[in-house]
């Protein structure tokens, strides 16, 4: 559920706008994030080979810009990626187009698409709006609010939230929100997150805290396994809060901060996986007592991509063997006899066995919105947090008809 936001939840010196520029038949489609001050900036991108044209063209800009910016251009209905030529020089116009209404270095604005595959982007219904959406930014909440709608797809509702910290005694606000329902696993899924703070902070510890946050968020959520072409998560400190400088990746500052971003990587990272497209059921996997954490995230993964694990607890059916085989098969080595399995709080294996259990309660607990599994390889001390969601007869409709 989305926060209620209020003027104050608005990070100082960030504006915001949206519309429909025709890209979609009637929904808002493209939409702006400025700082009237330039802002550090660090992004975190797709690792897919298959990689969008914009997501090209603001690599290019962090590193030209010195990871100094001044806005975020997006637009949904269109992933304008694998276009043959024309779209890479689409995602530059609009950083262009949008940088001459700002008066302001191309290099400075990152840009983002998200939507089909390899259909041609209509870039000049993009350009005619710009003007215009430029002119009509304001720092309302409503205009954020707006923003965030208008970089969705199939997603059901639009995801944003909010985070508080003390630098040095001074208030810091970040403000966040993010798209995605399919096409999910993030390895930086269709996924797109952007955050604005009015903290003061160095390129190198924002990229760290970046970093850091979305290994713990964004790249430990999944829905379907797939890693989108445009996935970017970006951050963008403009230092109008007045607090102290954040010079370096350690310290009680560098901590706050952080600990603040995380929650709000969080948040957004959970609201996409409950509005998974489909989804019923948030999965919460926990996985312990393994080699190492990247060990234990991997185990953790495997069992959230498994169609039969996922499918099992759509029904509410505690059918624990499906857990314990997606495991195995992770590339992760342990004792598949020394493995526990608890579902919805209840120990169903020990010891790679079935434990004595009333399937009946098990599966009624398994119909709640949440739910938990727990599996214990005892074969390391190592742990990792994994989220995903169920397999549903709805997400079969969805992407069969995507594009007709």
């Amino acid at each position: 559920m989305n926060p209620h936001l209020s003027a104050a939840d608005v990070p100082a010196g960030f504006t915001f706008a949206a519309t429909h520029c025709g890209l979609k038949r009637a929904r808002l489609d493209l939409g702006i994030l400025v700082t009237d001050a330039p802002a550090t900036a660090a992004a975190v991108f797709t690792t897919n080979q298959v990689c969008a044209a914009p997501v090209v063209a603001s690599r290019e800009h962090i590193k030209k810009s010195r990871a100094r910016m001044r806005g975020i251009i997006v637009n949904s209905g269109n992933a304008n990626c694998c276009t043959s030529e024309d779209g890479y020089p689409a995602s530059i116009a609009t950083t262009s187009q949008l940088a001459a209404e700002l008066r302001v270095d191309p290099s400075q604005i990152l840009v983002c698409s998200t939507g089909v595959i390899g259909a041609p982007l209509r870039v000049e219904k993009i350009l005619a709006a710009v003007p215009h959406l430029a002119l009509m930014r304001t720092a309302e909440p409503g205009a954020f609010e707006e923003f965030a709608r208008s970089i969705m797809t199939t997603d059901t509702v639009p995801k944003w939230a909010t985070a508080r910290c003390r630098i040095g005694g001074k208030p810091v606000r970040l403000l966040g929100c993010a798209k995605g329902s399919g096409m999910i696993q993030p390895n930086m899924a269709t996924m797109l997150a952007f955050i604005a703070t009015d903290a003061t902070i160095a390129p190198v510890p924002l990229d760290c805290a970046l970093r850091d946050a979305v290994k713990r968020t964004f790249n430990s959520i999944s829905v379907d396994g797939d890693t989108s072409t445009n996935d970017t998560a970006a951050i963008l400190a403009n230092g109008q809060s007045g607090a102290r400088r954040i010079s370096t990746a350690s310290g009680r500052d560098y901590l706050n901060f952080s600990k603040a971003l995380e929650s709000i990587c969080k948040s957004l990272a959970l609201a996409i996986v409950e509005d998974g497209e489909g989804a019923g059921r948030l999965i919460e996997i926990q996985v312990y007592g393994a080699p190492s954490e990247n060990a234990a995230r991997q185990v953790a993964r495997t069992i959230a991509n498994s169609p039969l694990v996922k499918t099992a607890v759509a029904g509410a059916d505690p059918n624990w063997g499906r857990i314990l085989a997606a495991a195995g098969r992770s590339g992760v080595k342990f004792d598949p006899a020394r493995a526990n399995i608890w579902i919805a709080g209840v120990p169903v294996c020990r010891g790679g066995r079935e434990r004595s259990f009333d399937e009946r309660s098990v599966h009624e607990k398994m119909l709640a919105k949440q739910v938990p599994i727990r599996v214990d390889l005892n074969s390391g001390q190592a742990s990792a947090q994994f989220w995903t969601c169920d397999f549903t007869v709805e997400y079969v409709h969805i992407n069969s008809s995507y594009r007709t």
